[in-house]
């Protein structure tokens, strides 16, 4: 079972690297520049993504906070 892993994950590593290697090359780049460039770009779009959930949800309570909806007529 480990020897399956360790398989699946030599795969990945090589097949997952090459392509920044490459990359690289055709940037005039080292290819340890590129690699620590998606990974800083996928921690920054994952921050923005929740920077928006948050801000869409102080949105709605807010619209909740405003707009309260009266049960019956009575309730003026």
């Amino acid at each position: 079972m480990l020897q399956w892993l360790y398989k699946v994950r030599y795969y990945f590593e090589r097949h997952g690297y090459y392509v920044c290697s490459r990359l690289a090359d055709r940037l005039g780049m080292r290819a340890k520049s590129v690699r620590l460039f998606f990974i800083y770009l996928s921690f920054a779009t994952l921050g923005v993504w929740f920077a928006i959930y948050l801000t869409l949800g102080f949105c709605l309570r807010l619209k909740d906070l405003i707009y309260t909806k009266r049960t019956s007529v009575f309730d003026l």
